[in-house]
């Protein structure tokens, strides 16, 4: 019984140990290694790199003061160890936490000191537990973790629906920006580590915690080395609101908004720009010698914005290939002419091609060949 209990332990050690290992080689490695290793041809934003390495050290230094815990023989004692621990997971792994959330999202450059701000009645609360060694406010402490949490998420979901737009409106390729998955993921490992931080002190909740880490280093590591780093556009869209403040009163301005369709049809459509991968609202503009607000309200104006633009161009040249390919009885795929249509993955085509002619791709070709007997 003992030696099995022995056994349990040693096991639980070396795997504590491995996790605070990994956490700080993870935050070796965002901090040094200046090319991704997961995505190779994908520039990372530097900003997140750096706060995700932060939060790993942060993993790492939690394990350092957890660690006495599991040598102490009284009870009030590791109480009070993990009291302190809980102090310091307060002032630095939960708000640092929640600024990766917000340094993922790219759209503009959110204060960060509302993620400290949020968490400071917990490391107030942790301290009062500590100095008058009672859990009258941990009620109150637990209820207020809940309603920071489902905060959070709200605020998360509207940030994050806010992303999408900005980035419908600004980008034709979405691969590599969009954040809905990740969050779906983050949310559940993020669920799991608060169920279980209401079972300190069973072995489960060790086990669960050490996994836990290990999934949530996983998954950052993906996240940062497979995620798009957009300020270049964010930097062009502040410089280029002074410059419409400045404008709006210019009525050569507006006379050349009213211009935007038939330079859209001279320097994109004609010379297929739309065809270009990753093409950008603010290079679209500069290509057709206007700036990306009045360009934006043009295709506000018609009904679309950006991302469905290209598309719609994209999903027309495709149609012309392939019907060039039948009239010539030249062997394809729907794959392959989606490629040579502008579009990344044939993913991302037959979404876009369902949404506009409300049609999977494969029923359109039947029809179309219907069509052409």
């Amino acid at each position: 019984m003992y030696e099995q209990e022995f056994q349990r332990d040693v096991f639980y050690m070396m795997l504590y140990a491995v996790v605070a290992a990994m956490s700080m080689i993870a935050c070796c490695y965002l901090l040094f290694r200046r090319a991704n290793a997961i995505a190779p041809d994908i520039t990372s934003p530097v900003r997140l790199r750096r706060w995700t390495a932060t939060f790993f050290a942060t993993i790492t230094l939690c394990h350092l003061w957890y660690l006495p815990t599991y040598f102490l023989s009284s009870s009030d004692d590791r109480l009070l160890g993990y009291l302190i621990a809980g102090l310091l997971d307060c002032m630095t792994a939960i708000p640092l936490a929640i600024v990766v959330l917000l340094v993922m999202l790219q759209d503009r450059r959110r204060p960060l000191w509302p993620a400290f701000v949020m968490t400071a009645p917990l490391a107030v609360g942790m301290a009062w537990r500590i100095a008058s060694r009672s859990d009258d406010l941990l009620p109150i402490l637990n209820a207020y973790f809940l309603l920071m949490c489902l905060g959070l998420i709200i605020y998360m979901v509207r940030a994050i629906r806010q992303y999408g737009r900005w980035l419908r409106d600004n980008y034709a390729d979405l691969e590599h920006k969009e954040v809905w998955q990740s969050f779906v993921v983050l949310g559940i490992i993020l669920l799991v580590y608060l169920v279980y931080s209401l079972d300190v002190g069973e072995l489960k909740y060790e086990y669960a915690m050490e996994v836990t880490y290990v999934v949530l280093t996983c998954y950052l590591l993906w996240r940062v080395e497979t995620l798009s780093d957009l300020s270049f556009s964010v930097n062009n869209t502040e410089e280029e609101t002074v410059t419409t403040d400045d404008m709006e009163d210019n009525v050569l301005s507006l006379s050349m908004c009213n211009d935007i369709g038939p330079l859209l049809k001279m320097y994109c459509e004609e010379p297929q720009l739309y065809l270009q991968h990753d093409l950008s609202l603010f290079q679209l503009a500069k290509a057709i010698g206007t700036n990306r607000f009045y360009l934006s309200q043009y295709l506000s104006s018609q009904g679309m914005n950006f991302n469905a633009y290209i598309n719609d161009l994209r999903i027309n040249h495709f149609v012309s290939l392939y019907r060039e390919a039948i009239a010539a009885q030249r062997h394809f795929t729907a794959q392959q002419l989606s490629l040579e249509s502008g579009f990344r993955n044939y993913r991302t085509f037959s979404s876009a091609f369902k949404r506009k002619t409300e049609q999977s791709v494969t029923v359109w070709m039947k029809n179309e060949g219907q069509g052409k007997s």
